[in-house]
Order: C-alpha cells, then sequence, then structure tokens
C-alpha cells in the first residue's frame, strides 16, 4: 500500500483564511446551554470537534456538543433547542458529510462563524473495500458500495483517527480562534502547538508500534478505520460499508470468512456506540476473536480511555495484539 505522509502545513492556514472566519464558541459537554458564558461560545458538532475547541481554546472559551455523550453521531437529528441554541452562540465547529443533520442546520443558522473541518485536510475515498480486496468482491456486494458511494459521495469523514490528518484539522481550527479573538491568540498559538506536538508523539507510536507486525489485515464493523490504515500500512476490511448501521450481503461474510483464513486475521473489532451482534456472528461463523477497536465518536463508560489520546492508545494496544507483533 502506498502510505503517504502529510505535512501538517500551511494547508490548514489557507482554507482557514479562505473561510473568513469571524468569532468562536465555548468549552464544556454539556450541550443543554450555549451562549451568554462571556466568553467564545463555540458548538461543536461531536467529540472530535468538541476535543479540539476545548484544547485550543481552554480558558477563553465555552464549549458545547451537538452530540450527547453515548449517542451514535451519525444518527443525530437537530432539535429545535439544539437550533436556538447554534443561534445564540459565536461558532459552529463541525465535519462536513458525518452528520446531514447538522450540516444542515448550520448552513441555515445565522452563526458568524462556521468552521467545516473538512476544509482544514484532504478527505479520501475509502469504504469496506479499503485495502485492494475490492476485486474479489461479489457483485451484490459492489452494487452495495456503489449505492452508498452515491449517497457519500465517496469521500470518508473519519479524519480525526489519523493523528496526522487531525493534527492539520487541529492547526486550522486554532488559526480560526486567532482570528476571532485576537486578544488571546498568543494563548490560542502556543495551545495549538502543544496539541500538534502531542498528536505528533501519537502518530511516532503508531508507526512505531504497527512497523512490524505478523498481519496487516484488520476487520471492523464499518469503515471508520481507513485514514489509520493507510497512514501506517495496514488494510482495513470491513464488514459494513461508511454506515455503522448497514447490513452486510450474504456474499460480504463469506469472503471475509475466507479472507482471515488467507491473510491469518485472528480478531473482527466491534465499536463503543454500535451493536456487536455482526461482528460477533462473523467472527463466531470464522472461528475468530473479537475486541473493540473505538472509533473515538464520543466517550463513555464503556470507553477505554476517558480523552481522545487515553482511547487512541487502547486503540493501537488492540491492533497489536490482533496482529501479532513480530
Amino acid at each position: 500500500m502506498n502510505v503517504r505522509r502529510h505535512h501538517i502545513s500551511g494547508m490548514a492556514l489557507a482554507a482557514v483564511t479562505a473561510l473568513g472566519l469571524g468569532t468562536l464558541s465555548a468549552c464544556s459537554t454539556d450541550s443543554a446551554a450555549a451562549g451568554g458564558t462571556g466568553k467564545f461560545d463555540v458548538v461543536a458538532s461531536f467529540y472530535p470537534m468538541a476535543f479540539l475547541a476545548e484544547r485550543i481554546g481552554g480558558d477563553h472559551v465555552n464549549v458545547t456538543s451537538l452530540t450527547e455523550p453515548g449517542q451514535e453521531p451519525h444518527d443525530l437529528e437537530i432539535s429545535a433547542r439544539q437550533r436556538t441554541q447554534l443561534e445564540k452562540s459565536d461558532a459552529a465547529l463541525f465535519l462536513k458529510g458525518l452528520q446531514p443533520s447538522v450540516d444542515e442546520a448550520v448552513t441555515q443558522s445565522g452563526i458568524r462563524t462556521k468552521i467545516d473541518a473538512t476544509t482544514l485536510t484532504t478527505l479520501e475515498e475509502h469504504g469496506s473495500e479499503v485495502g485492494g480486496h475490492a476485486a474479489e468482491h461479489e457483485d451484490e456486494h459492489a452494487a452495495e458500495d456503489e449505492h452508498e458511494h452515491e449517497e457519500t459521495g465517496g469521500k470518508d469523514p473519519h479524519i480525526w483517527l489519523d493523528p496526522v490528518k487531525y493534527a492539520e484539522v487541529a492547526e486550522g481550527v486554532g488559526k480560526a480562534f486567532e482570528k476571532a479573538d485576537p486578544d488571546h491568540a498568543a494563548d490560542y498559538r502556543k495551545n495549538t502547538a502543544d496539541l500538534v506536538t502531542e498528536l505528533g508523539a501519537l502518530d511516532t507510536e503508531f508507526k512505531n508500534g504497527l512497523a512490524a507486525t505478523k498481519t496487516k489485515v484488520f476487520i471492523t464493523t464499518h469503515a471508520a478505520f481507513g485514514y489509520l490504515a493507510e497512514r501506517y500500512g495496514l488494510t482495513e476490511e470491513a464488514i459494513s460499508g461508511l454506515d455503522p448501521e448497514s447490513e452486510p450481503s450474504a456474499a460480504r461474510v463469506k469472503e471475509l470468512e475466507k479472507m482471515a483464513k488467507a491473510d491469518g486475521v485472528t480478531t473482527v473489532f466491534y465499536e463503543t456506540l454500535v451493536s456487536d451482534k455482526t461482528a460477533r456472528t462473523v467472527a463466531r461463523d470464522a472461528n475468530l476473536e473479537t475486541d473493540v477497536l473505538d472509533p473515538v465518536e464520543g466517550i463513555t463508560d464503556k470507553s477505554r480511555g476517558t480523552d481522545y489520546f487515553a482511547v487512541q492508545r487502547a486503540n493501537l494496544k488492540a491492533l497489536q495484539t490482533a496482529l501479532g507483533t513480530a
């Protein structure tokens, strides 16, 4: 696989400059209230966006999340109360394409600053065909993929699972904060630099930790880990596509069973916010183990860690165990 390395560069700055940014919003995960806090009030669409806003904004912002802890982000439907919340806030930080109801609400809102994380890095096409096994798929599954890509545009929104791309987004958000609130620009700049450094260290941990494994193939419930797989030379095979709720075809399940035997796959990964029924069925039929690989879409009591970095390090350990370190 051709693993491309992205420099954490001026791409983010250029993208933010093009946005024409104004003011931004806030720092708590309580989605019940926003606006009127005496700080910059930021409404974030879901956990990875809220985490960036909190780490970069520090004491100067108040962050609220539209997605409650434990709620599957893809399922979110914006309420009238949340629309009012958007209007009262200074900025919205969201990831276009992941939550259509958020995209629509932000577009229709009069909020002054709208920061779309997808403009701060480069999106790629991923799906259940990630890793080069697409040619082996049955016709039925190929038809499902085609339909799925018509709906999603083929662009994978799960950029936060790649520490390098997430750092690019962080740099863009930091520039946005500086532009919106110049009085605190120095703090935003420092906080962003610290976060980018920490993400760089995480990238090194993944790179070193997955450099020599017995197999490079892993199976997940849905195709959330395409960027991570590409970054570290792995192959993700998803039971379903980019939609975690979609049901796989019988042909796809049989294909995965054959592939698991051929590539030495030991584990089927499931997620904390989505039912593990399909993963366990595939694992049982193929005589494989199951484990959690968390897409870090929200932190709950079931999460293996209390923040993005802790969960990602837990993911690294799970991958090392499943792939077998040489």
